[in-house]
């Protein structure tokens, strides 16, 4: 009796350390499979964070040029605004100059007319 119970002994230790065994693959498994989930997360927010970054310098220099344009526009714009005011002054002088010579020529008409009317009678 005492082999058979060596045995029996025996026999329950192998089936525990198989039940152990078998528990700790299990275990080694899931914990390989969450650290493959857990990486492929990771890589997958690195890629998604490159293209943010990516879409952003383009975005940046997107508005820089925007920016630039603006500002090449504004100095178009001022350019052609002085141009415009340049062009109200002469055109303001030249009616000035214009009302001038039509009142002189008035005058002059005037004093001509009168000078006729005189002559006639």
């Amino acid at each position: 009796m005492n082999k058979n119970r060596v045995i029996l002994i025996l026999a329950i230790a192998i089936l525990l350390l198989l039940v152990l065994n078998i528990g700790s693959c299990i275990n080694a498994y899931n914990q390989n499979a969450l650290r493959k989930k857990e990486m492929l997360q990771r890589l997958n927010l690195e890629e998604k964070a490159g293209k943010v970054f990516q879409e952003r310098a383009s975005l940046a220099e997107k508005i820089e040029v925007k920016n630039k344009e603006l500002e090449d526009e504004k100095a178009s714009f001022e350019a052609v605004k002085k141009a415009l005011i340049q062009e109200q002054l002469v055109s303001a002088g030249l009616k000035g100059e214009l009302e001038k010579v039509t009142r002189a020529l008035e005058a002059e008409l005037a004093k001509k007319s009168s000078t006729s009317k005189k002559a006639k009678k």
